[in-house]
């Protein structure tokens, strides 16, 4: 058998960025981007855990001072997922800020600066695919390497919030059928909350666990919760056996002494047709036709609680143009420190107010309103929320 080489050909942008050791993406982009549209310079920016800012990456895991990512011509690429051509003072230099994102999650944004006469929209579009390409490889990076994880701080995670971000699956999801946008908060020091999902050919599974507790337990409750739930998944089992086996996995570890409230959905994506399971208190939203109404389960005991508890699954449908958020303890039954609580009116509120913005922002904008009700004050409990569009086949 002989092989077939070319020794003209020169190596593709995505391969020379795969080649590369993981933490030198960085310095082999800029190299790349110099000779692949003759770059002047190139910025990587890091969204940072609580999506606050955008962390310019030096020498990592060192980060330059961090810009809004929310403001601002980069913050505007990361918000709208869109390509921005900034004019610089030097009018014959452009700065393309991309947005880097991992099928729906998303990662930062790339600057580059380009001379105005190349900045054309085919090197826009050209470009928008080199970031794409290097955001994969910075998520794959991080497998090996914890300088981006590093990059991404604004300050120190808690144990527990390291434990829980390494637990979670990403913070977006993107697929012609559905698009998911996700928040934790406090970013740096949640401790139960978590979301998690899983997708396939024709199945999307969701799930919302609020493990009891704060700090170190309610993390160590959670992660076991989230792994007994994966596990049954996994085994290819029924939506009410997943949670019946996740149920025995914490009473065996417990004795009932603690437990966790989830919400588990399975997705039908060729119908809409959506299974549930209401082990807790996550509450289940859907706007439709510009009205806002809470989806009404049966609530059944949250995991743990007691020994061999058995579960029952309950259908409900979504239709193309639909937006379910699911929201936890922490922000339908939040309290002030003067006993306010937040309540589903404001919540309501919040969720018509947004609902033309990404289902990322309306998440962001869920527990941003959480914290602006409360005077500026962090939630005292953890707070998660999830937001899903339904686009259907």
């Amino acid at each position: 058998m002989e092989t077939v080489e070319n020794r003209d050909a020169l190596p593709s942008p995505g391969s020379r960025l795969r080649a590369a050791p993981p933490h030198a993406l960085v310095a082999t982009a800029g190299r790349i981007l110099a000779d692949l549209v003759g770059a002047e310079d190139m910025t990587l920016l890091m969204a940072d855990y609580g999506l606050t800012v955008l962390q310019p990456v030096s020498h990592l895991p060192h980060t330059e001072p961090s810009v809004s990512a929310h403001e601002g011509p980069a913050g505007t690429a990361f918000i709208t997922q869109k390509p921005v051509v900034e004019v610089l003072n030097e009018r014959d230099t452009r700065l393309v800020h991309l947005p880097l994102t991992v099928r729906g999650d998303r990662v930062g944004v790339l600057s580059v600066r380009l001379r105005a006469d190349v900045a054309d929209p085919a090197t826009v579009l050209r470009l928008g695919e080199f970031a794409t390409e290097l955001a994969h490889e910075l998520a794959a990076a991080d497998r090996d390497t914890d300088l981006y994880l590093q990059a991404r701080r604004t300050r120190r995670l808690t144990l527990a919030a390291e434990m829980q971000w390494q637990l979670l699956p990403g913070r977006g999801c993107a697929r012609q059928e559905y698009v998911i946008g996700a928040h934790l908060e406090p970013a740096y020091a949640v401790g139960g909350d978590n979301f998690d999902w899983s997708t396939s050919a024709d199945r999307l599974v969701l799930t919302v666990t609020d493990g009891m507790g704060q700090g170190i337990d309610a993390s160590l409750l959670t992660s076991l919760a989230v792994g007994a739930l994966r596990n049954a998944r996994r085994a290819g089992v029924g939506l009410a056996d997943q949670a019946a086996l996740a149920d025995q996995a914490l009473y065996a570890q417990y004795a009932g002494k603690v437990y966790a409230s989830t919400l588990l959905l399975e997705f039908d994506l060729p119908t809409g047709t959506v299974r549930a399971v209401d082990a807790g208190s996550p509450h289940l939203y859907r706007q439709r036709d510009g009205r806002t109404e809470r989806i009404e389960l049966d609530a059944q005991l949250p995991l743990g609680m007691f020994e061999e508890t058995p579960y029952a699954e309950q259908t409900f449908d979504v239709r193309p143009g639909d937006r379910l958020i699911a929201v936890s303890t922490g922000v339908h039954g939040a309290r002030a420190a003067t006993g306010e609580v937040f309540g589903e009116s404001v919540l309501r509120q919040i969720l018509g107010a947004t609902r033309a913005a990404t289902p990322h922002e309306t998440a962001r904008a869920v527990v941003g309103g959480l914290v602006e009700h409360f005077g500026g004050e962090q939630p005292v409990s953890d707070a998660a929320v999830v937001c899903l569009d339904w686009n259907g086949r």
